[in-house]
């Protein structure tokens, strides 16, 4: 069976996140539906990462076997045609080896974390930002920010219901800087934790605010003890831009 290689663009506000639920709308579903349709039978798509409810995705990446061969043009537009209306579609489709596969294969995630920092809320922007009207310093964010790369014990950042078998993380990045109104944050690792990247950003807040010092963020990190994390920042701020392989 040939499998493909799909690079997936989605709004996660419409959906209850990736990996399919008995009663509520998934990114994986309603991928899976269609691409039923057109396979004339059920095909499992395995993603690269199960984004929580609400999470945005500028390139995730998931694969899928068929019953026959497609070109990769023609596939693109089937599956796009078969998920309208909901706001995801399939950017690319690549024929690989079936050795491929979309989640153990990739060597490196990237995720964008987007807050609009001023005092109006937004309106275009709604329901792609964490609206944030207290003034922050991106500056101390971002020195703050350097206590969390490395290889560490996560589990402070670590939701509690996250079914990874062990806390330890490499973070290769976590970078902090501010645009205008809008406050970026970018983060890299091979694997993240439930909840990892949005309890970092909710922690990196606190600072921003003044809250905390670069040394409570450490401290928080030592901990090892979710109790010790700051708020968990909401999920529409929250992008999956690039999945490395």
């Amino acid at each position: 069976m040939p499998r493909y290689k799909l690079t997936l663009e989605y709004n996660g506000a419409e959906f209850y996140g990736w990996q399919i639920q008995l009663n509520d709308k998934t990114v994986q579903g309603v991928l899976t539906a269609a691409i039923a349709q057109i396979n004339g039978a059920p095909a499992m798509v395995q993603g690269a990462g199960r984004t929580d409810a609400g999470v945005h995705a500028l390139g995730q990446v998931a694969h899928v076997d068929l019953l026959r061969e497609w070109d990769p043009f023609v596939l693109r537009n089937a599956i796009n045609a078969g998920v309208r209306p909901h706001k995801v579609c399939v950017l690319e489709a690549e024929l690989v080896p079936d050795t491929f596969n979309a989640r153990f294969s990739g060597t490196k995630r990237h995720y964008l974390y987007r807050i609009l920092n001023r005092r109006a809320p937004p309106t275009l922007e709604l329901g792609q930002v964490w609206f944030v009207p207290v003034e922050l310093d991106a500056g101390a964010m971002h020195e703050a920010a350097q206590v969390l790369v490395g290889h560490h014990d996560f589990s402070t950042f670590r939701d509690s219901q996250c079914q990874a078998q062990s806390p330890l993380r490499t973070l290769d990045r976590l970078d902090v800087s501010r645009f205008g109104e809008f406050i970026e944050i970018r983060t890299e690792s091979r694997s993240f934790l439930h909840s990892q990247v949005r309890s970092m950003v909710g922690s990196l807040k606190l600072v921003g605010e003044g809250k905390w010092k670069v040394a409570d963020m450490q401290a928080a990190l030592e901990a090892k003890d979710r109790t010790a994390c700051g708020v968990v920042a909401p999920p529409e701020g929250l992008y999956l831009v690039r999945v490395d392989y």
